[in-house]
């Protein structure tokens, strides 16, 4: 190339710059190429690719171990702490697993020694240790020639910086000195009350709008002699009315009678009809107070029990009392066979130092707060027991030995029959009165049992009640006959007949014996069983199978009997003196029990033979006792009477109210035939010569 220039080379689409020998690059030049030649910082780095470091002592994992979610949760659980421990329960008479275990685990404590210097404490170690108040500071970390600076920057605002520099000057500066303010500590603890914290809720009102009713104003005035013309004028009135009813007896002397007889049946008529429609209104009333427990008692279900293992529960309805007979005992209860929400209660008292007045008193569901009819007595009532067919009559026994007879649908409140001492009377208290059957000639008649021995049969025969001794009860096997074995006469105190033999009964005795006895053969006892070690309270055939008794006692001790065997086929202690029981009209291996400690016993021997599977007080006062029960003929209810003279309702729950199943294929045998079967079942099990004691 001419004269050494350089020279241009063009290959394809590149160009390349040629530098010949002995030329120079400029400043500008030389910079350009070194840019060319080196890419920057970090390019080595860049180019030699990314290596991942890892420590030498990590753990080597999978890419599975990787991918494991690990998590933990901490619990407030102490794994140290015992689970089995147990406690004796003395409700239940049994040890018990306990469920509330401490957790708590402590670690480290360490007492704090940091004092409040407010507080009493820290001043008494300040002078327990000879330290001035104002020496005892709290440190804030800050040096003392900083928390007094001398001089200020800040400017002087009205001259109040030069007044305290005079005031330092004066001879009682130091005093000012100990007035400062002192700088805030930001370590001090606030006590506020947690009330001014929170929000109150705002107040609301809530009322009900209604349209006011009409309005009037009225003036009058009234002098004596306005008064005195309007008694006139009434007295006036009166005398005509009976001028009027006069002349109209007058006009008709042969028709004066039958015209009283109208006119009274007119006037008993109205107060019927009001008298009626009264207590129609009442019951109205009474079931919107009490819609709640109308509801509970028709639909309510424990659905707990599904939970209790064949457990149940007794649901508190209605309470029934009258106030004129707070201080008299529930002695007697009965339903209406014809109308099972009516029940008669019978009050007395059990305390023969304390007798006097009784009542008999009628209730209904319908009403809870007054009785349906009333009856005062003379003496207190003892039993009672209502008609089965004719549902108005109810016969009555008292403490002084009378017997009674009453009729619902008579007006007033003495008794249709009543026995006296020429009519043959007991002469001790009657225990137990029981219908029975119509005799030949159709006449109602019932039986009694008393302390003097004696059971007898009365007949309601036209105006009086006749007479006729069944069987005196004596100590020994015979049967008293003459007034000579008068001091080996024993005293009965219940009975019941066979619900389909008429002629058999049994009698149970203070001392604790129970006969077998017949109406047609009163010369000795059938059987006698050895039942109690105190007085029979009572004693009850089953309304399902007709061998099978049931009999409870003072001794704390309810047993049920095949009357084929003289021991006992159960055995029941109830650690209380038992009050009454009753058989259930829905099952034959079903009854219930009160005792004096306020409490209700249920057993269903089907389910349980060894226990109840209810049992609950139902009294709130601890002095309360039980006297009486009494199963509902219809509804799953029954009644409970005190000693302070309550009636208490409560509901079973299903699981006491279980019937048994059938199952598919068979035939759908009878109530009672399959509750026999169920009973009978329970006896083929038991029957041994011995004892069997639950």
């Amino acid at each position: 190339m001419p004269n050494n220039v350089a020279a241009s080379m063009r290959k394809g689409s590149t160009v390349q710059k040629v530098l010949l020998p002995g030329a120079k690059l400029t400043k500008a030049a030389s910079k350009k190429k070194d840019e060319d030649e080196d890419p920057g910082e970090g390019w080595d780095e860049w180019a030699q690719g990314k290596a991942l470091i890892k420590p030498p002592n990590q753990l080597e994992l999978s890419e599975a171990e990787l991918k494991e979610e690990i998590t933990r949760i901490l619990t407030a659980n102490n794994p140290h702490a015992p689970q089995n421990i147990v406690r004796y329960s003395f409700k239940e008479r049994s040890y018990k697993p306990t469920s509330a275990v401490d957790q708590m685990a402590v670690h480290f404590v360490l007492e704090g020694s940091l004092l409040h210097e407010d507080s009493d404490e820290a001043r008494r170690l300040r002078a327990k240790e000879g330290l001035p108040e104002e020496t005892a500071t709290v440190d804030t970390g800050v040096e003392p020639d900083e928390e007094e600076p001398e001089t200020s920057d800040t400017p002087v605002e009205d001259g109040r910086e030069v007044e305290e520099a005079g005031e330092e000057d004066r001879p009682d500066s130091v005093a000012s000195k100990t007035d400062r303010k002192e700088p805030k500590v930001t370590n001090q603890f606030n006590f506020s009350e947690r009330a001014s914290q929170t929000l109150n809720n705002p107040l609301r009102e809530r009322s009900c709008q209604t349209d006011p009713p009409p309005r009037g104003t009225f003036t009058a005035t009234a002098t004596q002699w306005d008064i005195y013309d309007a008694y006139v004028e009434e007295l006036q009135k009166q005398e005509t009315n009976k001028e009027k009813q006069k002349a109209v007896a007058s006009k008709k002397d042969n028709d004066k009678g039958k015209k009283k007889t109208l006119l009274m049946e007119t006037q008993t008529d109205d107060i019927t009809k009001v008298g009626k429609a009264s207590k129609i209104f009442e019951r109205m009333v009474n079931q919107n107070t009490f819609d709640d427990i109308a509801q509970d008692f028709k639909y309510f279900e424990d659905a707990s029990d599904e939970f209790r293992d064949q457990e149940g529960t007794l649901l508190p309805l209605w309470k029934f009392q009258y106030d004129k007979a707070k201080r008299l005992s529930v002695t007697a209860l009965c339903w209406n066979k014809k109308y099972q929400d009516l029940f008669a209660v019978g009050m007395g008292s059990y305390d023969f130092s304390k007798q006097g007045r009784g009542m008999l008193v009628y209730y209904s569901l319908k009403n809870s707060a007054y009785p349906e009819f009333i009856y005062p007595t003379p003496s207190g009532v003892l039993c009672l027991d209502i008609h089965e067919q004719h549902s108005y009559l109810v016969a009555v026994g008292f403490y002084d030995g009378c017997v009674a007879v009453y009729n619902n649908k008579e007006d007033g409140s003495e008794p249709m029959y009543k026995s006296t001492a020429k009519t043959g009377k007991h002469t001790d208290p009657v225990w137990q009165v029981r219908w029975q059957s119509d005799d030949m000639d159709n006449n109602h008649n019932f039986c009694s049992v008393s302390s003097d021995g004696r059971v007898v049969s009365w007949t309601l025969v036209k105006n009086e009640l006749v007479f006729t001794d069944i069987i005196r009860l004596s100590l020994n096997a015979a049967v008293s006959e003459g007034p000579e074995q008068q001091p080996g006469i024993a005293c009965g105190t219940s009975f019941d007949f066979h619900k389909q033999i008429d002629y058999l009964f049994l009698v149970g005795t203070e001392e604790g014996k129970i006969h077998k006895c017949s109406k047609t053969y009163s010369s000795q006892f059938l059987e006698t069983y050895n039942a109690h070690s105190m007085a029979v309270d009572a004693v009850k055939w089953n309304h399902f199978h007709p061998k099978v008794f049931i009999s409870c006692s003072s001794d704390w001790t309810v047993k049920i009997w095949e009357h084929t065997i003289n021991t006992p086929m159960f055995t029941f202690d109830l650690n209380a003196a038992v009050g009454d029981v009753a058989w259930s009209p829905y099952s034959s291996t079903v009854f219930a029990a009160v005792t004096t400690d306020a409490t209700v016993h249920i057993f269903d021997l089907s389910i349980n033979k060894y226990e109840a599977i209810c049992q609950q007080p139902v009294v709130a006062k601890k002095k309360t006792k039980l006297t009486h029960i009494e199963f509902n003929p219809i509804y799953p209810i029954i009644i409970v009477g005190d000693d302070r003279g309550y009636v208490s309702s409560l509901k079973l729950s299903p699981n006491l109210r279980k019937k048994p199943k059938v199952k598919k294929g068979q035939d759908q045998p009878k109530d009672s035939e399959m509750e026999e079967a169920k009973m009978e079942k329970l006896l083929s099990l038991l029957r041994e010569p011995e004892q069997s004691t639950v």
